[in-house]
């Protein structure tokens, strides 16, 4: 089980408070066992994580966590054996005491270009929306981010954030530190409370296509923020002018729930419509098969699988193959 008292407990002196009430019922339902057939194996492997006090931690260059010599190799593999029991790891890469967990994305890579875009994170409340295992997170903190919080319904990419925050934890401890204030919530960005107006930085990176309506999406993220918030959106786009959307019939790059696919023009009058202002596009980039990929650590089909066998510039179905576009607003103070 993981615990989330404490961090509700933190949150009710907050702008979050009237979210601390909802959050145990939410909690709840995001990790249960009768809906999640799988999450009691993974929190066995949670529990059967080796008690390894770290002696440093990187997320500013990295996500580092401790070294080869905090541990003694019967450590390390009893740490290998129940970090590949929640295969597969998509977002990172990891390096947890010299276990190199190689995720299916380099989300280093993103992050570097986003980074150099953004408002300074130091001393911001975050909110980072469909966060996968918490990678970006990690890196938020790394920035000197007051508090960051992602959420994500999948409950396997929390157990695999909170498998890491045990170390995080642990080193903490030995510092006789305050643990770091970086959590994942198993819920949509649904569960939190209209208008909530409490967040800094949200980030959203790869959730807009998921959406069949991006409009609400977009009143939401902007709903999180505090007057003069800053939105950091990522997310699928195609080449073309404004008004040009590519809306597949059917799937696209083999995934059923992908919905618009606007151009960089066009995604940019929806913020305005819905009221942001200072919108910018500050990177656009083709996702290239050394991004995304098979690893051990994600041993099913990735991009390669996804593209056209004979035009890797087309998906399998024939659309342009995927191109992310990083989208930078501000909510109006």
């Amino acid at each position: 089980m993981i615990d989330y008292s404490s961090f509700i407990e933190s949150i009710r002196s907050s702008k979050l408070k009237p979210w601390a009430e909802q959050l145990p019922e939410q909690i709840a339902a995001g990790l249960s066992t009768q809906r999640y057939g799988d999450l009691p194996g993974w929190y066995d492997a949670l529990n059967a994580l080796p008690n390894i006090t770290p002696s440093q931690v990187d997320l500013r260059n990295e996500v580092k966590i401790g070294t080869i010599t905090d541990a003694i190799a019967d450590e390390r593999q009893q740490l290998e054996i129940a970090l590949r029991n929640l295969i597969p790891w998509r977002k990172g890469p990891y390096n947890i005491f010299d276990v190199h967990i190689d995720t299916e994305w380099r989300s280093d890579w993103k992050w570097d270009r986003v980074l150099e875009h953004i408002s300074p994170l130091a001393d911001r409340n975050i909110l980072d929306v469909g966060c996968g295992n918490g990678y970006h997170c990690l890196r938020m903190l790394g920035e000197k981010a007051r508090r960051v919080i992602g959420i994500d319904p999948s409950p396997r990419f929390v157990v695999q954030f909170y498998m890491l925050k045990k170390y995080l934890d642990l080193y903490c401890q030995a510092q006789q530190q305050d643990t770091f204030a970086v959590d994942v919530l198993p819920v949509g960005i649904e569960a939190l409370p209209e208008n909530l107006q409490a967040f800094d930085t949200t980030f959203s990176m790869g959730v807009l296509y998921h959406r069949r309506s991006p409009f609400d999406h977009l009143r939401e993220l902007k709903d999180t923020l505090v007057p003069g918030g800053e939105l950091v959106l990522e997310t699928l786009i195609i080449e073309g002018k404004l008004g040009d959307t590519l809306v597949p019939e059917d799937r696209y790059a083999k995934m059923n729930n992908v919905w618009f696919l606007p151009s960089a023009e066009t995604l940019i009058s929806w913020l305005k419509k819905v009221g942001f202002t200072n919108i910018r596009c500050v990177d656009n980039n083709v996702t290239s098969l050394q991004e995304q990929r098979v690893t051990d650590w994600m041993q099913y089909q990735s991009l390669e699988d996804f593209l056209h066998p004979e035009d890797k510039s087309l998906t399998a179905e024939g659309h342009p193959a995927p191109m992310r576009g990083v989208f930078v607003a501000q909510k109006p103070r």
